[in-house]
């Protein structure tokens, strides 16, 4: 398997999104770590759905 471009990282507060190829962060803070959106974001990339995942995780506290 290949590098992924996207992988989640732990910081202070959650987790974030960490984009190998821009070597930078993506997106917001979450606080759970977002699977189903990094799955998606390494694999087809549909625009709709990763909205609804970004909204998801980001209205999702502990």
């Amino acid at each position: 398997m290949g590098r992924r471009r996207y992988v989640a990282r732990g910081v202070p507060g959650g987790y974030r999104i960490w984009d190998n190829r821009g070597r930078r962060w993506w997106g917001d803070l979450y606080e759970l770590c977002p699977d189903d959106l990094l799955a998606e974001l390494n694999g087809p990339a549909d625009r709709e759905r990763i909205v609804t995942l970004m909204k998801r995780y980001r209205a999702q506290k502990r």
